[in-house]
């Protein structure tokens, strides 16, 4: 979520002119998208995740309640923030609407303050919800993933690699006698030396789909979907450069007289049998045996 983009809100409504007054209303704070019937804005709302929609009702082929039924029974759309705008204004209208699932009810016609106040207040809910949201998935300390976000973005990836036969990569790096480190420069500066490992390892991944999450301690994990072997190992080796580059003095190494890190790494193989547990047990099968071939080095199931 980015703080300083306006807030998406897509409008649904079958007359052209509903729609054009709406959207004349909300451009000048927000970013406006408009769908003018239910199925366009269905496929809107999957591809551009509105934070908003304003939807009306009554709409040819499909209407607004089979639209919202329909968000609300897929996951991927199950929490997007709706609004429904009608010229039934009944109190048993609105409570319909309400118990269906929406956040609001809007009557035509329209009161401009009325209509901005309440797209205010829900865009409002949404970004307090989504901070919470993002601050409940990011580690305090490293400010990467935290493990129960990487546990739910795997569980979601290696369904899918095991669906469509795509390859995916996993690699757990960790911190080269980092206990000595913190006895001899002390936790604080372990902590930065922690923070300045993670940057990179982040900083190393280039697709939206890739993730680098702390799994614990001095541990990092980095999923890598749609990636197999030899590309995964190519981009734990320049992250393992850009660590070493960094030049952190670390005087208890037995391995070099900066900071380093070992990787253990493993591709789902294409037998279909292994499990999500599988695929870590093998990542961390093969940091053992970086640990214990050397340090300062990657491993990975079946290549090296």
């Amino acid at each position: 979520m980015n703080l300083l983009e306006p807030q998406k809100v897509l409008i649904a409504d079958d007359d052209a002119v509903n729609r054009q007054v709406l959207a004349d209303l909300l451009k000048p704070e927000y970013t406006v998208l408009l769908a003018k019937n239910g199925e366009q804005a269905l496929e809107r709302i999957q591809r551009h995740a509105p934070d908003l929609v304003l939807l009306d009702v009554m709409m040819p082929d499909m209407d607004g309640y089979e639209v919202l039924g329909r968000l609300r029974a897929d996951p991927q759309t199950a929490q997007v923030t709706v609004i429904f705008i009608s010229g039934m204004n009944r109190p048993e209208d609105e409570a319909n609407g309400l118990k269906m699932g929406a956040s609001d009810y809007i009557a035509k016609p329209y009161n401009a303050t009325v209509v901005m106040a309440r797209v205010a207040l829900h865009l409002q809910l949404v970004r307090q919800r989504r901070m919470l949201e993002r601050l409940a998935n990011i580690d305090g300390l490293t400010e990467l993933a935290n493990r129960r976000r990487f546990d739910e973005l795997y569980a979601v990836e290696w369904q899918r690699a095991q669906r469509n036969g795509r390859p995916l990569s996993l690699a757990l790096l960790d911190i080269d006698a980092f206990k000595q480190y913190n006895d001899h420069y002390g936790h604080p500066a372990g902590d930065r030396a922690l923070r300045a490992v993670a940057r990179a390892a982040g900083a190393g991944l280039r697709r939206p789909a890739d993730l680098a999450a702390r799994y614990g301690g001095e541990e990092v994990v980095l999923l890598l979907p749609d990636t197999d072997a030899v590309q995964a190992r190519h981009v734990v080796a320049a992250i393992l450069a850009a660590i070493f580059e960094l030049q952190i003095p670390h005087a208890g190494s037995g391995v070099a007289p900066c900071l380093t890190v070992s990787v253990g790494g493993a591709t789902l193989g294409g037998n279909g049998e292994e499990s999500a547990a599988d695929l870590f047990e093998a990542a961390d099968v093969a940091l053992y045996r970086a640990k214990h071939g050397g340090r300062n080095r990657i491993a990975w199931r079946g290549v090296d």
